[in-house]
Order: structure tokens, then sequence, then C-alpha cells
């Protein structure tokens, strides 16, 4: 499928240490940057959320408090995450609801302006709500090819 931009679009995912977008943080980041040409750039970030990450949530997502010990926290890594995003779309799963608001709060946190007025956001989970029946057997065809 060809995609016809007229400006950039980033999907992104977002590892957590929770789901309250106003309290938690980020601790890793994935971006897939494509451009109108069709050109793609992409980069993943561990992030240090410089608070504990929940043994229930080192569950779901396997990163674990020694893993970003060491690694630079989300304002060190501010500039460069925006840098990358600026000029572009957003899209995820779910990104509506939860990781465009916790990375927009990730970034005023770090004293970066960051703003949706000019962009367009595309959540594939609403797409996909919109779209297909929502049933686990329409989920489980959808998803794995199984009836």
């Amino acid at each position: 499928m060809e995609l016809k931009l007229n400006k950039p679009i980033c999907f992104f995912d977002l590892e957590t240490t929770g789901i309250d977008v106003a309290k938690d943080r980020i601790v890793e980041i994935s971006i897939f940057k494509v451009f109108p040409n069709g050109n793609k750039e992409s980069k993943t970030w561990l992030v240090n959320p410089e608070m504990v990450i929940p043994p229930q949530v080192v569950a779901v997502h396997g990163i674990t408090n020694e893993k970003v010990a060491n690694e630079p926290t989300f304002k060190e890594l501010a500039t460069q995450i925006h840098n990358m995003i600026k000029d572009s779309d957003l899209g995820g799963f779910n990104s509506d609801r939860f990781d465009i608001p916790l990375l927009a709060e990730e970034l005023l946190r770090a004293g970066v302006d960051f703003d949706m007025k000019s962009r367009v956001s595309v959540d594939v989970q609403t797409i996909f709500h919109k779209m297909e029946e929502r049933t686990l057997s329409a989920a489980l065809k959808f998803y794995c090819g199984k009836v």
C-alpha cells in the first residue's frame, strides 16, 4: 500500500511505568517515520523514568528497573525526540487516548513546546473499532486468521 503524504508521519509506541498519563513516565519510545518521498527512518530509545517501574508493569513489557538505570532521562532525550516528530503527523494504536497525551506531558515536563494544532493523528485502534466487528471472534479472525 502506498501512502499519499503531504508531510511526514511518525508512527510511534510507548512503553511506560503505568497507565496514568499525569503521573507515569516513558521507559521506551520507538518511532517509525515515513516521508512523503517514501524514505523511512526509525529510532528506539530506552529511557530512565526516574521512578520505579512496578513489577506488574515489568511483567507486561519486560523492561526492568536495572535495564533503564543507566539510560538517559526523557528530559535528556526530549530535544532529539521532538526534532524527529516536530514536522510530522502522528500515528499509533490507542495513540489518541494514551500515547499522544503521555508524550505531550513528558515533552512539556522537559520544557519542550508541543501541540497538536498543526498535526493530524491516525489512531489505528479507532480505525479498527469503526471498520471491524468488536467481538472476540472477530478479533481472533482479524489478528490470527482463525475462526
